[in-house]
């Protein structure tokens, strides 16, 4: 899930007139220290595990909230429901229901996700999990999720997790290097402005 190139390709695009806009970076922790790291109690939202059924109603929850969660991000275009589920559904065989996370109010309304995957780079018994995408509307409750990811794949046999993607200025930055993770990988969004 993390994007490569050649190692010619940034040269390639900065000879073309493209110049870095955002940068992003991936981290790695060895779970047995972040599963340790527990945040305050809260009785604002519970977080649960996915029970792995009916993942159209899945995604469309994720849908709703990330719609609202994402949209101030720079780089952010909204997209219809049927085509964030044509993306999604294709990878619901991959996914772990334990590592798929939700943080619901008491009223039983979504509060955040957190989507993470087994590193299925390493080949069929990977030994480190991807923290993928977390998403949240209420205080708190990124943290809670991050969590429970942490104590659930240490729980699940895998002995380090990825933080994948993160936007250098995202609170989610912070909140990576406070529970010890170390900076693995860097990237750079390259843009251009076209003339008319």
């Amino acid at each position: 899930m993390e994007p490569s190139n050649k190692p010619h390709a940034p040269d390639v695009f900065r000879s073309a007139g493209f110049a870095e806009i955002s940068r992003y970076f991936s981290a790695r922790v060895l779970l047995q220290a972040a599963a340790g790291s527990a945040p305050p109690e809260t009785d604002g939202f519970v977080v649960e595990e996915w029970d792995g059924t009916d993942p159209e109603a899945l995604f469309r929850q994720v849908f709703d909230l990330s719609t609202r969660a994402f949209s101030n991000n720079a780089f952010y275009k909204p997209i219809s429901e049927a085509d964030f589920l044509a993306m999604y559904m294709p990878v619901v065989p991959m996914m772990k229901p334990d590592l798929i996370l939700f943080a619901r109010r008491r009223n039983g309304t979504l509060a955040g996700f957190l989507f993470g995957i087994p590193n299925y780079a390493e080949g069929p018994n990977p030994r480190s999990a991807i923290l993928k995408t977390y998403a949240s509307l209420e205080p708190g409750a990124g943290r809670h999720l991050a969590h429970r990811f942490h104590k659930t794949a240490l729980s699940m046999g895998y002995d380090t997790a990825i933080h994948a993607l993160i936007h250098d200025d995202n609170r989610s930055a912070d909140r990576s290097a406070a529970e010890g993770a170390t900076i693995f990988r860097r990237y750079a969004l390259l843009g251009r402005k076209l003339n008319g």
